[in-house]
């Protein structure tokens, strides 16, 4: 690929990158593919053993390949994640390179965009950036380090509870890979402190459906971010707590405390030997069910609107409450011996050497369409709409992107295997 020019340099091999490389080809664009492991490196290499989707297999929609399995409304596990994803990557057939990392793209003195690689340096026309938006792990600024002989890995790193030395865990964060991988541990039986923030919970199933039916009976993942009260501010929204897992249930937090997992509010530092938080828990917990009851009032609502019969069910009664706000632990008193970081990722788009980022580096784009022309984004969170991030509304947007592309250079399309067609402010 050294010295090559390419109409179109897509950066990343995911799902989102597959998708993209489907759209160009039915649209017969010329396009190179660089991915810096293997295609779906993510799925294979940094989620958890019991890891499943959140979302039913039927919002499985890449292009040209939606979910044609037998389970619609279950909940692919990793491996069948991986599977789909290769079975995908055989049907696009990509012109893909992997074990490439992209180190720095930029644009010469006429325009043409330059690609600086680890095995060279081309130029392409047009870039698409579809490396997703979470890529630098997080951890919280503390006085003073943990002590040496605990053990710190961050939610990409975990795999199951065997990995971690005996003794007790530290999970910090309750998002999505928090809650699930304190649920694995607790399942384990392990004894969990799980460090509560501020995101939300959905119920798994409510009346008689998944919620994820109802809300998108509702249209919510049609919904462009235009349209969400939050605009894009709805975009660094953590999202809702739930599981897939075991055919899917809730994760209730107030339910594992019963049981014996040790809740407190935001971790806010360390030193001599203490973990301080904040005397938040309770707050966090309530606003977490008043989201999860308020996705469950719009349904309620949907269904009176419509008549629909559906199954009458009685709504979620607090099971626990703390009795006092835990504000410090010294870790001496516990058998703390391992701790697992679940607290998010930045963005580093550092590579990208073009004026088109906030000054916290996130892209400043319209549905992936930056003032650069020629430059786009594509799989961001709520890049259009809730599904953009996810398989279920990837492949819209890509065959958005797709076009903008063609349009831009006045390309004409020579024709391929068929085009791709498109596919409520639930708490905050």
């Amino acid at each position: 690929m050294d010295g090559e020019h390419r109409t179109v340099v897509v950066v990343g091999g995911g799902q989102a990158g597959l998708s993209m490389s489907r759209c160009l080809d039915v649209r017969g664009i010329d396009h190179l593919v660089l991915e810096r492991d293997v295609v779906a490196s993510s799925w294979k290499r940094h989620r958890w053993d019991t890891f499943s989707l959140v979302t039913p297999n039927w919002q499985c929609d890449l292009p040209d390949f939606p979910y044609a399995g037998p389970d619609p409304h279950g909940f692919m596990v990793r491996s069948e994640i991986v599977d789909y994803l290769e079975v995908y990557r055989a049907f696009v057939d990509p012109p893909l390179i992997e074990g490439v990392e992209v180190r720095r793209v930029h644009q010469d003195e006429r325009g043409t965009f330059v690609v600086e690689t680890s095995a060279g340096t081309c130029t392409a026309d047009q870039v698409v950036v579809v490396t997703g938006g979470y890529h630098t792990p997080l951890t919280p600024p503390l006085s003073e380090p943990l002590p040496p002989g605990i053990t710190q890995i961050g939610s990409q790193d975990y795999r199951n509870p065997g990995q971690l030395p005996p003794g007790e865990v530290l999970v910090v964060g309750s998002g999505q890979s928090g809650a699930q991988i304190a649920e694995d541990l607790h399942l384990a039986g392990r004894t969990v402190h799980l460090v509560v923030g501020h995101a939300p919970r959905v119920a798994r199933f409510y009346r008689g459906r998944d919620v994820t039916d109802w809300l998108d009976e509702m249209g919510y993942y049609r919904m462009p971010v235009t349209r969400h009260p939050r605009r894009e501010a709805v975009r660094a929204q953590a999202n809702h707590y739930v599981t897939g897992r075991d055919g899917g249930r809730d994760i209730d937090l107030r339910r594992f405390a019963t049981e014996g997992m040790r809740l407190y509010g935001a971790l806010t530092d360390h030193a001599a030997g203490r973990l301080t938080f904040a005397p938040d828990l309770e707050s966090s917990l309530d606003h977490a069910d008043e989201v999860s009851e308020s996705i469950k009032d719009t349904i309620d609502g949907w269904i009176a609107d419509k008549g629909i019969d559906a199954p009458v069910e009685e709504r979620y009664t607090p099971v626990w409450r703390p009795e006092r706000e835990v504000t410090e632990l010294a870790l001496a008193d516990t058998g703390i011996t391992s701790v697992v970081w679940c607290i998010g990722f930045r963005q580093d788009f550092s590579w990208v050497d073009l004026g088109v980022f906030t000054g916290r580096g996130s892209p400043v784009h319209s549905r992936g369409v930056t003032s650069v022309p020629g430059l786009f984004f594509l799989g961001l969170p709520w890049q259009w709409t809730g599904g953009s991030g996810r398989f279920s509304g990837v492949g819209a947007d890509a065959a958005f992107l797709a076009e903008r592309i063609r349009s831009q250079r006045g390309l004409t399309s020579t024709g391929g295997r068929g085009d791709v067609c498109n596919v409520l402010a639930l708490g905050s």
